[in-house]
């Protein structure tokens, strides 16, 4: 049987909450957005790069966003040392271009896993607690800043990648 992306909830944040609610808040709303996104799609769809000569799909865009929620959170701001998540022999660009249709259900739960742990981390920690990394102080305000932005950008091409492929188009 051919998995499919589930229907993704997609979770809200406030116009007037205070600072760590926004943020959190309006962080979880583009990481289910991306889900949404995916919603319906097998896992060769996810993987088909519409937007050509870009290396887009949305299976890449999962698999970025799964890298990137666990540099930031656990890596960066955690200090966790763990293995890199896509071989770094195959370049930088793994995580867009290694795709496996056949593995879409495991990279798709890898990217919700990552989420639900990047919140785990910082769960207790203040948004003025800092980290180092290249020689910049971060502070989690921006790391969470930094991800929405992402999330924001990507979106835009998961946006341009779904109508591409099916036509579906929407928020």
């Amino acid at each position: 049987m051919t998995w499919t992306a589930p229907e993704a909830t997609r979770t809200d944040g406030s116009f007037v909450a205070g600072e760590r609610e926004m943020l959190t808040g309006y962080l979880g709303w583009f990481r289910s957005t991306l889900l949404q996104k995916c919603a319906g799609l097998t896992g060769e769809q996810l993987a088909e790069r519409t937007v050509q000569p870009s290396n887009l799909s949305l299976l890449g865009l999962v698999r970025h966003m799964a890298k990137v929620e666990r540099i930031w959170f656990r890596q960066r701001f955690a200090g966790q040392t763990m293995e890199p998540m896509y071989d770094p022999r195959k370049g930088k660009d793994a995580d867009f271009e290694d795709l496996d249709p056949a593995r879409a259900a495991e990279d798709y739960a890898r990217l919700v896993e990552e989420c639900r742990l990047a919140d785990e981390v910082v769960a207790g920690a203040s948004f003025d607690e800092t980290f180092i990394h290249d020689d910049e102080v971060y502070s989690l305000r921006m790391v969470h800043i930094h991800m929405i932005g992402e999330y924001a950008r990507h979106i835009g091409h998961a946006d341009l990648v779904r109508e591409r492929l099916d036509g579906v188009t929407g928020a």
